[in-house]
């Protein structure tokens, strides 16, 4: 559907399809490029070319902390994956 398929993951691990649905299917961001996200399975995007991975990651990891999925100190690593 999206031009770009985005690899999210946790600690070496794919980030869980739930928490990539918990923050596509919201908008808290107020921020409508983040509209053009879509998961696919656990630690599996599929984004727009539009959609600019440093504030994904940032809004992404803003989110899971407010959900209480990944600790404070905790870091998400965001990549798009290559064919």
């Amino acid at each position: 559907m999206f031009a770009r398929k985005i690899r999210v993951t946790h600690n070496g691990q794919p980030c869980p399809l739930k928490w990539l649905d918990n923050f596509s299917m919201r908008n808290f961001t107020n921020d409508a490029v983040f509209d053009d996200t879509l998961p696919v399975a656990d630690g599996v995007l599929e984004a727009g070319a539009r959609v600019p991975l440093p504030e994904l990651k940032t809004a992404m990891e803003d989110w899971f902390r407010r959900k209480g999925y990944i600790a404070t100190q905790d870091r998400l690593d965001i990549s798009e994956m290559k064919d």
